[in-house]
């Protein structure tokens, strides 16, 4: 198989890692406008599309991350080849694409980095072909802190809220006007995604063309044409919605008020924009989390679902070991050379066909993120995604499969 051609295809396939991105991350920015009634579910997604291709041009640090930081070389070189970055994405599109068939919220940013150090280090044979110093600074404690700051700061800002606008004799409380201010807040957190999440795959595809000797080394930064392309395939797929995860985060964690909505969304933004000026390539993921359930913490009548809360830091902790042996397997494969390269592109098509249709048989839509089917979906979030699909019978029997069903019947 020529170079050219393994290079257009990782492409293509890197950008379609880009565009589950999108899908997966709608959630953090638009779940909790959508559980308050503050943004409708389609004029929200379609919102937080249009800001990511905007925030994807802002800025480039991230990106240089990936490109010239993670992955060790030599002069104009580096350790990782064209078909190892294809068995890294494999990894990534895989976790991605499970995760999102779940409901859990996990870390597309941490699956992409799990999935290219498994393939780096069993393709070349070589564990210090990783920059450990850029893994935990620049990945893993940002990893680590980011939710617990952000919960912080969501949980202080809440109970600010509450106590600027408490009732004081009989007067109207105020917080109706947070639902307004959500508006501006979850479209800063939706142009923050793009300054952070699309310049991780720009990232990848930057290192692909370092790799296949296309690009120089010293020159980091993506091109225009690779910046455009991510910009779009992250706002395609946010466009799509991931209604899902905007499930589980808008009402699987904790019912959401107005004025905890604004706090948790202004709290993911501010510490997303913040480490994207840093270069931290952070999962956003992890930060809307996080400021969810800080946000929920600080709400005097509020709870936390902490059930919910320990599958999302399972998938958390499970998403790039896991990542990181799909891409090392797949890179165990690549090394046989072109039939290794097309049994991992047949794999990487299998499981997004069967990914696709099982969620066709088991479709979760706009349709549920209205009011009236709050109440069906509440209990049933997370708990039928966890269930295979031969297990449906036993769900539907129980509260939450009751709930699963009703959604089905909905189904358009």
């Amino acid at each position: 198989m020529s170079l050219t051609l393994i290079v257009v295809l990782v492409v293509v396939l890197a950008l379609f890692f880009d565009f589950t991105n999108g899908f997966h991350d709608t959630a953090n920015a638009m779940a909790t406008p959508i559980a308050t009634g503050a943004l409708k579910p389609r004029p929200a997604v379609a919102l937080a599309a249009a800001l990511n291709l905007v925030g994807a041009f802002l800025s480039t640090a991230v990106a240089q991350t990936i490109s010239g930081g993670l992955i060790r070389g030599e002069g104009d070189h580096v350790s990782i080849t064209p078909p190892l970055v294809l068995a890294g994405l494999v990894g990534a599109i895989t976790w991605n694409l499970l995760t999102w068939l779940w409901g859990v919220p996990s870390s597309s940013s941490h699956a992409l980095f799990g999935g290219l150090i498994g393939a780096t280090i069993v393709g070349t044979w070589d564990a210090g072909s990783i920059d450990y110093h850029v893994l935990l600074g620049k990945i893993v404690i940002p990893a680590l802190l980011s939710p617990v700051v952000a919960g912080l700061v969501a949980y202080s800002s809440t109970k600010l809220a509450y106590f600027a606008t408490r009732r004081r004799d009989g007067r109207a409380d105020g917080r109706s006007g947070f639902r307004y201010g959500q508006i501006f807040s979850s479209s800063l957190v939706a142009l923050s995604h793009g300054t952070n999440d699309a310049q991780k795959t720009m990232g990848v595809i930057t290192l692909l063309l370092i790799s296949a000797g296309l690009q120089p080394a010293g020159e980091a930064g993506p091109q225009w044409w690779v910046i455009l392309a991510c910009a779009l395939a992250i706002a395609t797929g946010t466009y799509t919605g991931g209604w899902r995860i905007i499930r589980t985060l808008g009402k699987g964690l904790t019912e959401v008020k107005p004025a905890q909505g604004f706090a948790a969304e202004t709290s993911t933004a501010a510490t997303i924009l913040a480490s994207s000026h840093l270069g931290f390539a952070l999962s956003t993921t992890q930060v809307a989390s996080g400021s969810v359930i800080g946000s929920g913490l600080g709400r005097s009548d509020g709870h936390v679902k902490w059930g919910t809360a320990g599958r999302i830091a399972l998938g958390w902790l499970l998403t790039l070991p896991v990542a990181a042996i799909v891409g090392g397997a797949t890179a165990s494969i690549a090394r046989l050379g072109t039939a290794g390269l097309i049994i991992d592109l047949v794999i990487a098509v299998v499981v997004i066909v069967i990914v696709f249709r099982i969620n066709a048989r088991r479709r979760v839509t706009s349709a549920h993120m209205t009011p009236h089917a709050e109440a069906e979906v509440a209990d049933a979030t997370v708990a039928l995604e966890f269930t295979r699909p031969g297990d449906e019978a036993a769900a539907v029997a129980s509260p939450a499969g009751s709930a699963g069903a009703a959604d089905r019947e909905a189904r358009p």
